[in-house]
C-alpha cells in the first residue's frame, strides 16, 4: 500500500502503476479470442460446446443441454431463502423505478407551421447480458443489467454466465427470473459474447452485449464491437474515498476493502486532508483485512494497487478526484453538498458518511455497471439509453421546402455536390 503526499515530486510516478494496472491486454489475449471469435462464426454451436468443456469443464451432448430449463428456475426458487428472493425483489422494484425516470418517448415538434421534426425511439429487439461467474456469483450484476434492458422495452433478453462444472448458482437464476430474462445458457468467456453477436444454430444473435467479465471477455466485446453494439470496456473495479478527517476510519475502512475484495487488480484510494486520520484509516484496514473470507485476494489488491494520499486542501483533492475520474467516488466529507458541484469526473457519488458504496451496488436504484479506468471523463452508466435506438424525423410541406430550399441548395453547392443541390432545387421549379 502506497501512503503518499500528493506534493511528493515523484507523486506521479509512483501513482501511475495504479492507473496502468491492467491497461496491457496483450497481444497473446488478443489473439486467442480473435481464434475463437473465428471458430464459433465457423462451426456454431460444434465450437462453443468444445470451448466450454474445455475452459468450464462442463460436457454436454447438445448446446441446447446448456439452457437453463423452466423446471431448474423453478429448482432454484426452491433452493434460496424466502428472506433473499424478498431482498432480490426489492432490489428489482427500485432499480426498475429508478431507470423509468430514465425513460425518453418519442416525440414530434410542430414548432414551424410547414415543417415537424422528431425524435423516434425503439427499443432494440433483442440483447445479449454476460454475467460473471467462477470467483463469485453475482445476482446484483443479473438485476443492473436485464432491468434497465426491461424497462426499456428490449424484446428478448438473452442471458450467458459461465458455471465451471455445470453448478449455476441459484440466487443468480432467480434474479434472472425477477428482473425479465428470458433465455439462460451456461456458457461463458470469448465463445459467449461471440454465439450473441454472431448468433449460432441455438443462441439466437443479438443486437447488443452487455456486462462485466474478464479480460478474455472485454477482448471479445471490443473485437465484436461494429458487428453489435456494447456497453463498455469494464476494467478493474476502483473507489476513491474524499476525506476531510470528519467520519469514522472504521467506516472508511470498510469501503476500501469492499472493492479491495472484488479481486487483485481493484484499487482502492483514499485522499484526505487529514494526515492523522489517513493512519487511522490505514491501520484498519489491516486490522479488518484479517477478518475478511476473501482476505488473500483483498490483501493482494491493497497491497499492490491501494493508497492514503496526503493533501493540503479540499481544493487539491477535488483536482485529483476530477483528474482521474474514479469509477466510484464517496465524498466522506462534513457537508458532500457543498462540494458536490465541483466534482465534474467520477461514475457514481456516494454522498455523505452513511452512504457506503455498497448501497448503490445493490438495491439503491442507480446502476453499479460504472464506466472504470478514468473513462468517467467520457462515459455514463449503464441506463435504459443504451437498450434503445434513435430516428430522427424529418417531414417538410412544400411550403417549408420552398421557403427553406435556396439556402440548402446553397450549403450543397458549398460542398461540391451537385446532385444533393439538385434533388432540391427541381422540386422549386415552376412546372
Amino acid at each position: 500500500m502506497l501512503f503518499l503526499d500528493i506534493q511528493d515530486h515523484d507523486f506521479d510516478l509512483k501513482f501511475e502503476a495504479i492507473l496502468s494496472r491492467g491497461d496491457e491486454t496483450g497481444r497473446e489475449v488478443e489473439q486467442v479470442v480473435l481464434d475463437i471469435i473465428s471458430d464459433v462464426r465457423r462451426r456454431g454451436d460444434a465450437a462453443v460446446l468444445e470451448l466450454t468443456r474445455r475452459f468450464d469443464r462442463l460436457d454436454a451432448g447438445s448446446l441446447a443441454e446448456l439452457e437453463v430449463t423452466a423446471e431448474e428456475v423453478e429448482t432454484a426458487f426452491s433452493q434460496v431463502d424466502p428472506q433473499d428472493i424478498a431482498a432480490l425483489k426489492l432490489a428489482v422494484e427500485r432499480v426498475g423505478r429508478f431507470h423509468e425516470k430514465q425513460k425518453q418517448r418519442t416525440w414530434l415538434s410542430t414548432e414551424e407551421l410547414d415543417v415537424m421534426l422528431g425524435q423516434k425511439v425503439t427499443p432494440l429487439a433483442r440483447v445479449g447480458i454476460y454475467v460473471p461467474g467462477g470467483k463469485a456469483s453475482y445476482p446484483s450484476s443479473v438485476i443492473m443489467n436485464a432491468v434497465p434492458a426491461r424497462v426499456a422495452g428490449v424484446g428478448e433478453i438473452i442471458m450467458v454466465a459461465p458455471t465451471p462444472g455445470g453448478e449455476i448458482n441459484p440466487h443468480v437464476v432467480v434474479a434472472a427470473k425477477l428482473s425479465g430474462v428470458d433465455r439462460i445458457f451456461r456458457i461463458g468467456g470469448a465463445q459467449a459474447v461471440a454465439a450473441l453477436a454472431y448468433g449460432t444454430a441455438t443462441i439466437p444473435k443479438v443486437d447488443k452485449v452487455t456486462g462485466p467479465g474478464n479480460i478474455y471477455v472485454a477482448t471479445a466485446k471490443k473485437l465484436v464491437f461494429g458487428q453489435v453494439g456494447i456497453d463498455m470496456i469494464a476494467g478493474p473495479s476502483e473507489i476513491l474515498v474524499i476525506s476531510d478527517g470528519s467520519g469514522t476510519p472504521a467506516h472508511i475502512a470498510a469501503d476500501l476493502l469492499s472493492q479491495a475484495e472484488h479481486d487483485e487488480l481493484a484499487s482502492s484510494i483514499l485522499i484526505t486532508t487529514d494526515r492523522s486520520f489517513g493512519e487511522r484509516v490505514a491501520a484498519e484496514v489491516e486490522r479488518q483485512l484479517g477478518q475478511l473470507s476473501r482476505e488473500t485476494i483483498a490483501r493482494t489488491s491493497w497491497e499492490k494497487y491501494g493508497a492514503v494520499i496526503v493533501a493540503s486542501s479540499l481544493e487539491e483533492v477535488i483536482e485529483f478526484s476530477n483528474r482521474i475520474a474514479p469509477e466510484h467516488l464517496e465524498l466522506a466529507v462534513s457537508d458532500p453538498f457543498a462540494i458536490l458541484p465541483q466534482i465534474t469526473n467520477a461514475g457514481a457519488i456516494f454522498m455523505g458518511h452513511w452512504t457506503p458504496e455498497a448501497a448503490g451496488d445493490y438495491l439503491a436504484g442507480p446502476n453499479h455497471t460504472l464506466p472504470t479506468g478514468g473513462t468517467a471523463r467520457f462515459f455514463s452508466p449503464l441506463s435504459t439509453d443504451d437498450f434503445v435506438k434513435k430516428s430522427s424525423i424529418v417531414y417538410f410541406s412544400e411550403d417549408g421546402l420552398k421557403r427553406m430550399g435556396n439556402d440548402i441548395v446553397r450549403i450543397a453547392g458549398l460542398e461540391g455536390l451537385e446532385a444533393h443541390g439538385k434533388s432540391v432545387s427541381i422540386r422549386l421549379e415552376n412546372k
